[in-house]
């Protein structure tokens, strides 16, 4: 790497003189005056002349203003709104598609992130007072004080050029209060509350036999409490502010609403309607022979009534396994820090920082299961099998030593049975410091280093381990005593029995063998060493001829390592989890130059450019990659602000993308192969491996999950994306409290670091019959299935095709004073998506998501979305009354498509999302100075999520919805003081 390192170091010298030699031809000698200025929405104004930090560029100038589209997130939303897991907030925003949150179970990891347009979590950068938060592929938005939040910018343009990697959506910064002189204190209470009336719901529970949702439910409680402290050094030099924070959340159970309390699945003509759904695993016992006289004779099920005997499986045996399952997990979090500055001398401040999180949640799901796709071996003189039983499964070889196999689903739920539990705990620490200072009138430095951890111990718990099972299952009679064989040969002395031939048949110390624990701990670590000059020419009289203001200019070097480590315990290797690590370091230059050409001439208020480069030489990479930007800015008049970027943006696959893991693990998904009636023809399945004999005698996947293989890849290479905005900003003078925006966005990112979702993958090799996509099937040889230990779908990380987005962002806020009456306050914020169009594999065909929603395209694209907020005050500021308007546009869904590419197997039910208006009402109010209370509804109506049948959700589905996206557990009520002294 040194030839790079070389070449880096000629690229930074070559940038400067570049850009000063720009600066010099453009100079003019002349004193240089500059007037302090607003930033019109996009952050807060100098003071004095003071400079000001907008994010999006590293330049720090009085009269900065955004170029990119940028939304701001106030303190003030964020308690109308009564969020304590500042996710929620991100969430409401149009711009921002949910990504994982605390209404995942199932699979949940318990971080919470954020998607900027729908690219990906893993596509936008996450900073905290303008340093990156955590390392990337390990970012959880838990890590943030939410009581502490002064702002939230989000920038939905390109920004590699000025952050690095990563930033290809755009940028989500929180800027932090760390300039206390007292104390804040923050209490927050919340709970939900649902009436459960969904009569089509509750209507095909009661024909399942099911039990319902209680009428009136409260649940879901919510305490967060925060404790805020600081003081100023003398003579104002510095400041030190501390904070220590608690949070407890309730769990949630899907049990508790009509509209999850059962799994529902497509029934009736066309799919005109749901039925109540399960897994095949069920609590009485699945047998589905491979060897043996039934190999091809189907399913067998134990009988209800305990007894020992075999009858024909049909679905009146699934389980329903919705209801112990969370619909919003527990969750325990607790945070602290601290924040100092101190002013040595003028030219030296030292400022540093230290975070911390400890944050403990669970997720549960249905108790474990004998599960089918595991090949178990029953010995036909186990004295637990009947007569009957035996018959069937060993024909004339009952009562001898011979042995048959078989897939079992046998799931536990009596006795001893307890509900899976993911245990997940993230121990995060986070430590910056650096000095920055003024040497010289205009030319500032800052130097800083950031190092941060990520401990994530996972255990879990009450899951049946399939090997000991296997033991378990085969059992002799041994003087009279059922004995497990493995005690007999002494392979396994610590075998209990297990009885699976009828219901409830399994002892508590059978429970407490098969029950297995397995614990696993990844450490992600981040290093990050900065330095950059910044200078304000303009005091130097370098500027345009026709400009007031000089020219800005920005150099920089960073450095930054990442490093990933995976252990298992012993139990968790032998069930296939494998063991990882991983690093790599990247050393960067970066440039950034801020030119006004023209100001305060006419049809010229300003007109202003800017450029930005960075080169980055990572230690896995060949060649060294170059990101770069250049944006225009033109203001005819103070009423009227045109403003464009091109972006050029490189992200480099992450710690994670590169050296994960490959491992098995379930997926929603149907195999259109399975059952006595495939749905695709045998020509169709065929191309997925399907043999003549297999097909027709398939098992489908229990409770529609399939097995896929996931996991990293070393030879990942960067992706690329263009990044194009155009926008207006209107302030008119006319209207004088009003600021409106419209900002036009296209985003193209090629080598589109990803996999290919299996629903797609079947979907493609189904319809189309590719190759590429039917080459990604691995059927078990033994059934055809394509789940359990040898069957899945390859959906490993790889550079796939392309992914483009556009669409245009709409921005308006508006104060109208009344008067004696107080004032009027309206905020809006809204999207119209033009295009989402992604292309797996280049030259293979593309699919546009905007307007849909299902196997293919995901969680729910619409047109159109938006968010405005109505607020009034009172004259004398004493209290507030906010009503929020959120509205969530129509989509369709992409299995009923024509275009091939979405195509799937078709359903009227759930053909459409109608178009959903949520509305939250909230108010505050001063009890003394300092003091104020504040209450709030959210989903004022307790308007019911869509219900979506199981098989058509896709990731972050969970409970028949999308909950990060609909209110999923009801109306919200809260109630908070904040106290400042």
């Amino acid at each position: 790497m040194t030839g790079n390192y070389k070449k880096l170091a000629c690229s930074a010298g070559a940038i400067a003189i570049a850009l000063l030699s720009v600066s010099t031809a453009q100079a003019q000698q002349q004193g240089a005056t500059s007037d302090a200025a607003k930033i019109a929405g996009n952050g807060e104004a100098g003071q004095d002349g003071e400079a000001i930090v907008v994010t999006g560029t590293r330049l720090q100038r009085p009269n900065l203003t955004s170029n990119s589209p940028l939304t701001v997130v106030d303190a003030t939303e964020i308690r109308y709104q009564g969020a304590v897991q500042v996710e929620n907030v991100l969430n409401r925003l149009p711009q921002v598609t949910p990504d994982a949150n605390e209404n995942g179970s199932n699979g949940s990891d318990g971080t919470a992130r954020v998607n900027l347009r729908n690219l990906g979590s893993n596509r936008n950068l996450v900073l905290i007072n303008g340093q990156r938060m955590l390392p990337v592929q390990a970012n959880d938005l838990n890590f943030v004080p939410t009581a502490l939040i002064k702002r939230v910018d989000v920038v939905t343009g390109g920004a590699s050029a000025v952050y690095g990697s990563d930033a290809i959506s755009g940028v989500v910064n929180f800027i932090l209060r760390d300039d206390l002189n007292g104390v804040r204190a923050d209490v927050q209470y919340g709970f939900a509350q649902h009436q459960n009336d969904n009569d089509f719901a509750r209507g095909i529970q009661r024909q399942a036999n099911y039990r319902l949702a209680q009428p009136m439910i409260l649940d879901g409680q919510k305490l967060d409490v925060n404790l805020a402290f600081g003081t100023n050094f003398p003579d104002g030099r510095g400041n030190v502010t501390a904070y220590f924070g608690y949070r407890d959340t309730k769990p949630i159970l899907q049990g508790n609403r009509d509209v999850s309390s059962c799994a529902f699945d497509p029934a009736g003509a066309g799919n005109s309607t749901l039925t109540c759904g399960g897994s095949s695993n069920n609590q009485y016992g699945l047998f589905d022979p491979i060897t043996g006289p039934s190999a091809d004779a189907g399913r067998f099920n134990n009988t209800r009534d305990g007894n020992r005997t075999w009858v024909p499986y049909d679905s009146s045996f699934r389980y329903n396994y919705a209801p112990l399952n969370y619909f919003q997990r527990n969750d325990t979090r607790y945070t602290a820090g601290a924040f100092a500055k101190y002013e040595i001398t003028p030219a030296i401040e030292a400022y540093g920082s230290v975070m911390f999180m400890d944050d403990h949640t669970n997720s549960q799901v249905a108790p474990s299961a004998l599960f089918q796709g595991f090949t178990y071996t029953v010995n036909c003189d186990n004295p637990f099998l009947s007569a009957q039983q035996g018959q069937i499964l060993c024909g004339n070889a009952y009562g001898t030593n011979a042995s048959q196999q078989a897939y079992i689903g046998y799931r536990p739920v009596a006795g001893n049975a307890r509900p899976r539990r993911d245990d997940l705990r993230h121990t995060d620490y986070r430590f910056s410091g650096g000095v920055r200072g003024q040497i010289a009138e205009g030319i500032r430095y800052d130097a800083n280093a950031l190092f941060s951890t990520v401990l994530f111990d996972e255990t879990y718990s009450n899951d049946i381990d399939p090997t000991r099972a296997n033991r378990a299952i085969q059992v002799v009679n041994r003087n009279g005593t059922p004995t497990c064989k493995s005690v007999i040969d002494g392979t396994d002395p610590n075998c209990i029995p297990l009885d699976i031939f009828r219901f409830n048949g399994i002892s508590d110390a059978a429970f407490g063998y098969i029950y297995a624990p397995t614990s696993t701990r990844g450490i992600d670590k981040e290093t990050v060493l900065s330095g950059n000059i910044s200078a304000d020419l303009g005091t130097y009289g370098v500027k345009s001829p026709w400009s007031d203001d000089g020219i800005g200019l920005v150099l920089g070097v960073e450095h930054r390592y990442e490093s990933l480590e995976f252990k298992a315990d012993a139990l968790a290797l032998q069930k296939g989890t494998k063991e990882t690590e991983g690093r790599f370091d990247v050393n960067e230059v970066f440039a950034e130059i801020e030119v006004p050409l023209i100001q305060n001439k006419p049809f010229f208020k300003d007109l202003s450019l800017n450029a930005g480069y960075r080169g980055s030489d990572y230690s896995n990479l060949s060649k060294i990659v170059s990101t770069y930007k250049a944006e225009l800015s033109w203001a005819p008049s103070s009423d009227i602000r045109l403003r464009g970027s091109y972006n050029r943006a490189i992200r480099a696959a992450n710690v994670s993308e590169l050296f994960g893991p490959q491992v098995n693990g379930n997926v929603s998904a149907q195999d259109p192969c399975a059952t006595a009636t495939p749905t695709a023809t045998f020509a169709q399945c065929a191309r997925t491996g399907v043999t003549q004999a297999q097909y027709g005698r398939i098992t489908d996947c229990p409770a529609e999950t399939c097995t896929a293989q996931f996991g990293g890849n070393p030879a990942l290479r960067p992706e690329t994306a263009d990044t194009y905005t155009a926008g207006i900003v209107f302030t008119p003078s006319f209207l004088r409290r009003l600021t409106f925006s419209v900002d036009y966005y296209d985003i193209r990112v090629r080598d589109y670091i990803g996999s290919i979702s299996v629903n797609q993958t079947i979907s493609q090799c189904i319809q189309t019959g590719n190759p590429f996509f039917c080459r990604l099937f691995n059927r078990d040889p033994r059934g055809g299935i394509i789940f359990g230990d040898q069957g899945y779908i390859v959906s490993t990380t790889q550079n796939t095709g392309s992914l483009r987005t556009s669409g245009v962002d709409f921005g308006l806020s508006y104060l109208q004073p009344l008067g004696g009456a107080g004032s009027l306050g309206v905020d809006f914020q809204g999207n119209w998506n033009r295009k989402l169009v992604n292309e797996p594999v280049p030259g293979l065909g593309s699919y546009d998501c905007v307007g849909f929603f299902g196997p293919v395209c995901g969680q729910p694209t619409p047109e159109w979305r938006h968010q405005a907020r109505f607020t009034w005050t009172d004259a004398a500021k004493v209290g507030s009354l906010s009503l929020n308007w959120r509205y969530i546009g129509a989509t369709n869904l992409t299995s009923n498509s024509s275009d091939p590419n979405l195509a799937g197997t078709p359903s009227a039910f759930n053909s459409r999302i109608k178009a959903y208006n949520y509305f939250d009402l909230a108010g505050t109010a001063k009890v003394q100075d300092g003091i104020v209370f504040r209450a709030g509804v959210n989903n004022l109506f307790d308007k019911d999520p869509p219900i979506i049948a199981q098989g058509l959700l896709t990731s972050f589905g969970n409970g028949n919805t999308y909950p990060g996206l609909y209110d999923a557990v009801g109306r919200t009520i809260f109630i908070g003081l904040t106290a400042e002294f």
